[in-house]
């Protein structure tokens, strides 16, 4: 009897590599999506309480995402889901923190304390992430660096100074806001390896259905105001899902597979500036003079900590 040797196995597809202005339009993409989310969310704090509205955005993020992921998952080879319990661990916590704590407790603390002094005290998250990548990541703590860390923190700080109505403020608020910043900075350390892994929409999606999970106690809410909230503000709901949420918290995690996360972080400083271009053309909100000298200092404090040595 004899036998046929196999013959070779067809060579696989050399990976594709991204352009190198991928992630930068990423970025740009997250943050102008993350911008427009404050204005929506002011838009919307009449008709949704703080666990309703974040339940809601967070099932139409994950209904998108999943779409995606499965259409994903149907021709390929390539590693979608995580393995062990190191990496399902993280994927939990980033769910619980960010998609979960996070939105919950910004929402809640924007109902308290004016959008100025939100905008500042999570604008603290960037210096956090870049001690802890340092601490947690062996990413090198640079002088370009720290100088752009405290160049664009006063920017924000100049915006939330002359925004801040400085009445009516609760230290509650204040502390939901520093909880929310604390929560965004651990989750990008922990999401920082794990996109080296597994896909980077994968990541936000079973991130994103944790994060829904965790605020399904609001469901009866989120069905009494949605039926009783105009359209306009149903739609605007929507939009939230799907372009601050399921798009951008994507286009994050791409970028985030590029770069290091003290960089990638400090970029989130040109929210502000972003935030109040935004609420000028939409809500006709003029903001002070100082307002605009706080957004020219955090795009230098940007440009400056992104600078690498040649």
């Amino acid at each position: 009897m004899t036998t046929t040797a196999p013959g070779p196995l067809p060579p696989e597809a050399p990976a594709r590599t991204a352009p190198p202005w991928a992630p930068l339009v990423a970025i740009a993409i997250t943050l102008l999506f993350w911008a427009s989310a404050f204005v929506a969310i002011r838009h919307l704090r009449d008709d949704f309480s703080p666990g309703a509205l974040s339940l809601g955005r967070l099932l139409v993020g994950a209904a998108c995402l999943g779409v995606i992921v499965w259409r994903s998952g149907r021709g390929g080879r390539a590693r979608l889901w995580p393995r062990g319990r190191r990496e399902w661990a993280s994927m939990t916590a980033i769910g619980v923190l960010w998609f979960g704590v996070y939105s919950v407790a910004l929402n809640e603390g924007e109902t308290r304390i004016d959008a100025g002094t939100a905008a500042m005290l999570i604008q603290l998250s960037p210096v956090l992430v870049a001690v802890m990548a340092a601490l947690f990541l062996d990413e090198r703590l640079s002088v370009t660096l720290l100088v752009g860390l405290a160049l664009a923190f006063a920017g924000v700080a100049l915006i939330g100074v002359s925004t801040s109505e400085h009445a009516g403020q609760d230290w509650l608020g204040v502390g939901l806001c520093l909880l929310s910043a604390l929560a965004y900075s651990v989750s990008l350390i922990l999401q920082k390896p794990l996109v080296a892994r597994v896909p980077a929409v994968m990541v936000t999606w079973l991130a994103c259905t944790v994060g829904a999970v965790v605020c399904l106690p609001f469901v009866g809410q989120l069905l009494t105001q949605a039926a009783s909230a105009p359209a306009s503000s149903v739609w605007w709901l929507v939009y939230l899902g799907v372009f601050p949420t399921a798009v951008a918290f994507s286009t994050f995690a791409y970028a985030l597979t590029t770069m290091d996360a003290s960089r990638l972080g400090v970029t989130t400083y040109l929210v502000p500036p972003l935030t109040i271009v935004l609420a000028l053309v939409f809500l006709g909100e003029t903001p002070p003079a100082l307002a605009y000298l706080g957004g020219v200092l955090s795009l230098v404090g940007v440009a400056v900590a992104r600078r690498r040595r040649a």
